[in-house]
């Protein structure tokens, strides 16, 4: 299926990537991670590009085994790994010669205008400039009432709040299914999906990572979020990223799932 012309012009498009992307064995991903970047760059030439990056508390595990379900230890984690993801990403976009940033934010201030608009202003000032913002929860900081939940909805705030066209979403789900592929071996992929149920939206998140926080679930809030203010996502393997090259660079839905309110 190919792609409007439109979708040649230039954009501002918001990549998310979850944790069991980046992670694996315990450490983080390097070969997919350098994957991701090639990707991003590749993007990079033709588009203003974001990055909202999950595994911050993973890379805080390879450090220091502490238990991730009390919130003290989860925090302490993510002090820890957050500077080691950045320089794992900084090192990888090098050979592109692209400098990257990081851009901590916490759901207080994505409840505030004036905090929204500071984000959109650093964010703006990195993209003219040429950097691609990294961007994650401060979770070093953020405390049960103040969280914004997931990188899922982070990254769609993100896309609104920063006037983004597009959002993409790199998983260990490759696309919005009419089934649980899992339990059914006939489920087909929905390719272009208008509207979500409201049934699909309170459906139990079912993280498939231990460092996961969401599922598919997230994934359909996030998206449901973006159809109201006519925003488009897309949901593509994060593990092969053949899907989401085909339809960002070469223009053609050939995999994943694009959700686009109707006209």
């Amino acid at each position: 299926m190919s792609i409007q012309n439109s979708a040649l012009e230039k954009k501002r498009i918001v990549v998310k990537v979850g944790s069991a992307v980046l992670t694996q064995d315990g450490d983080i991903a390097l070969q997919r991670m350098k994957a991701l970047v090639d990707f991003l760059a590749d993007l990079k030439k033709e588009h203003e590009v974001i990055l909202v990056s999950s595994g911050a508390v993973a890379a805080g595990y390879t450090k220091l085994k502490l238990d991730r379900s009390i919130i003290e230890n989860k925090q302490a984690l993510a002090s820890i790994g957050q500077p080691l993801l950045m320089k794992k990403y900084t090192k990888k976009f090098e050979p592109h010669n692209i400098i990257v940033s990081q851009v901590l934010v916490t759901a207080t201030n994505l409840d505030r205008d004036d905090d929204i608009q500071k984000i959109k202003n650093t964010i703006n000032t990195l993209l003219y400039n040429g950097v691609i913002p990294i961007v994650n929860e401060n979770d070093a900081t953020a405390t049960d009432e103040l969280v914004v939940g997931d990188n899922d909805q982070l990254s769609a705030y993100i896309t609104k709040h920063t006037d983004a066209d597009i959002l993409i979403i790199l998983s260990d789900i490759d696309a919005y299914y009419d089934s649980d592929p899992h339990k059914n071996k006939d489920a087909k992929i929905l390719k272009i999906v208008n509207e979500i149920s409201k049934a699909e939206l309170e459906k139990e998140a079912t993280p498939n990572g231990v460092f996961a926080t969401g599922g598919i679930v997230t994934k359909l809030k996030a998206a449901a979020y973006l159809l109201d203010s006519n925003i488009q996502m897309c949901l593509f393997s994060g593990f092969d990223l053949s899907d989401a090259r085909s339809f960002m660079i070469d223009k053609n839905h050939k995999g994943g799932t694009l959700f686009k309110a109707k006209k």
